[in-house]
Parts: C-alpha cells; structure tokens; sequence
C-alpha cells in the first residue's frame, strides 16, 4: 500500500512537485505570495500550501530570521523547467547573487518532483538537503503528512522526528495564507 496518498483526497502526491518558498529581507510575507502567483503563472497549479512559519536562519545566523511555505501542486513541466521557473521567479522579485545561506528577497527550492530521484548536472531532486532541515520538513509534513522520501522510502515525519538540528520553527497564527 502506498503511503503517498493524502489523507483528504484520493489525488496521488507523487504526481506533484513540492515547492519551498522563504524570504527574510522587507515585505516577507509579500515576496512569498508573489513567488507563488508568479509560479502559478509560470506552470504550476498550486493544490497545497503550508502555513506561514518564522524561521531561524541556518548557516549564517547573524541576519532576520525567514518566513518559509511549502507549496505543492500540478504541473507538465520538466524538472530543469521547473528550476529554470523558480531562478528567473526569484531574479524577478529582487534576488541578487551574494553569498551562500545570505539574506534572501526570494528563495525558492525544488523539494520533490512527481515522487522521482533526478540527478541532473546543477539539478538534485529531492533537495539534497531537505532532510536535514526542520524549516523545510514541518512545512511540508502540514500538507502531505504522510510523504515518503523517494531515495529510501522513509517517511519524512520519521526524519523529522529523529532530526537534531535544533533551529527554531514557528507557525504564524495569522490566518489568511
């Protein structure tokens, strides 16, 4: 039996990509709806999104804090497709080339795609990294709580619940996202 399924509806996750958005320069709240509209614009048909979650930073701790989302959805295009859409998204809303883990306008990661390893040159689904992060995996277990990580079958709740990072997420309790 699957464990993809979403307990809501009888629609298959692994037949979504699955999007993480965050922002800690200004208007966060705001670079993170556009980021969303542009990709519904861009290919996308948005079917979940998380809350919104404050976010301690990780790498370099000495910037604002984020706000981060995971959405998820439908789409045709190709995974390159959909990383060339969040980079020309991101540059559009203000990014600039700094530094590795600096402040951000937009940050929009490729977590999962239509439940598939790719190992591409410059492209690594799912996010090589996604397992170690809390700001990415509490997000994204609110709307598909029980997701499987495609490289070894482990449910991402356990992942989650045996992660030792120790950075802080915080559930916004303003409602309207």
């Amino acid at each position: 039996m699957c464990c993809n399924r979403v307990d809501q509806g009888a629609e298959v996750i692994t037949e979504w990509v699955f999007l993480c958005l965050g922002s800690n320069i200004k208007e966060r709240r705001l670079h993170i709806e556009g980021g969303i509209a542009a990709l519904e614009n861009g290919g996308v048909t948005v079917r979940r999104r998380s809350s919104l979650y404050e976010t301690e930073p990780v790498g370099l701790i000495e910037q604002p804090w984020y706000l981060n989302a995971v959405v998820a959805g439908r789409t045709n295009l190709m995974p390159r497709e959909v990383l060339v859409l969040c980079k020309r998204i991101e540059r559009e809303r203000g990014r600039k080339k700094t530094f590795r883990f600096g402040p951000r306008v937009l940050d929009i990661d490729v977590l999962l795609y239509k439940g598939q390893v790719v190992r591409e040159e410059g492209l690594e689904i799912p996010h090589p990294r996604m397992h170690e992060r809390r700001f990415v995996l509490v997000p994204l277990l609110e709307i598909a709580p029980k997701i499987v990580d495609p490289r070894n079958g482990k449910r991402f709740a356990k992942i989650l619940a045996g992660l030792d990072e120790g950075k802080k997420v915080t559930k916004l309790k303003e409602k309207g996202f």
